[in-house]
């Protein structure tokens, strides 16, 4: 999965953050110096492992070498022993919260993902689960990829990937047909046009004026696998999504045979996070808690 993550994009994306965290002077690095030492990194709570290349990435921009002990998308048991950083102690504490602040949430989506590809599987659905463009600002390339890790789909990753008509462009447009027919000017044979619709007579208008893909957004569901079946009898190979309002709690109610996607915002907007600590190792003393597994 790392190999997807172009060397420029986390070099662009690390300066930017170690930048924002220390804008003029590291008064800290000033107390503790240049000597050389090793931190361990631990996991203290259960979750899937995700963010290496990031975290990778923030310690080599500041001449530090890690080595990781468990390979990405690892199902880790806390408290254990996850990866060594070894370098100059300022440069490891100028990459520690930074890194932190990675690796916690990019394993807290992946571990939310595996959740519900849980439920998936014991329901025996074929469909997809997946994110949104609710991303955080400035964070969204580690929000897809940790979907990905985690198992989610990544829908469309920005507003040039995919065309998504939404409510606000019908509205202006004034119908559904034309709102299609003019998105298909620009985008031409290769890419999707979806269009989100709140009725059952707007998905087929949809799928009638050649969109790909037709949410339906906020119905039950019940409602939701009645509209399916009556979309998909009509237009057989258009894509029925399904959105909003789903949680972990209800994503089993609509999972059905005419469901082909169900997106969450929820995914990347309201996950916990997996706990994660880095610490100095001094000789003679462990880190954090007597019981860590190596």
């Amino acid at each position: 999965m790392q190999v997807i993550l172009p060397e420029v994009n986390l070099k662009d994306a690390v300066k930017v953050w170690l930048k924002e965290d220390t804008p003029s002077f590291d008064f800290g690095g000033y107390v503790v110096g240049e000597r050389e030492e090793t931190a361990v990194l631990l996991c203290k709570s259960p979750g899937i492992l995700c963010g290496i290349p990031f975290v990778e990435a923030i310690f080599q921009e500041l001449n530090c070498q890690i080595n990781w002990l468990y390979p990405e998308g690892t199902l880790l048991s806390p408290i254990c022993k996850v990866a060594y950083v070894q370098g100059k102690v300022k440069d490891i504490l100028l990459g520690e919260r930074i890194a932190l602040n990675v690796i916690t949430r990019a394993s807290g989506i992946s571990t939310q993902c595996k959740n519900l590809e849980k439920i998936k599987k014991a329901k025996g659905w074929k469909g997809k689960i997946a994110g949104t463009r609710k991303t955080t600002p400035g964070f969204r390339l580690v929000e897809k990829y940790s979907l990905l890790v985690g198992g989610a789909s990544l829908h469309r990753y920005d507003l040039s990937s995919m065309i998504m008509l939404k409510d606000n462009h019908l509205w202006s447009v004034g119908s559904v047909q034309k709102a299609v027919t003019k998105a298909r000017e620009v985008c031409g044979f290769s890419m999707k046009i979806e269009v989100e619709c709140r009725t059952v007579e707007d998905a087929k208008a949809a799928a009638k004026a050649g969109a790909e893909i037709v949410m339906l957004d906020n119905f039950s569901s019940d409602a939701l696998h009645i509209a399916a079946a009556e979309i998909k009898v009509h237009y057989p190979n258009v894509i029925v999504e399904a959105s909003g309002g789903v949680t972990e709690e209800t994503i089993g109610d609509f999972m059905g045979p005419n469901i082909d996607v169900i997106s969450m915002g929820k995914l990347t907007q309201g996950y916990s996070v997996v706990d994660f600590s880095l610490k100095i190792l001094k000789e003679g003393k462990n880190p954090e808690n007597p019981i860590v597994k190596d």
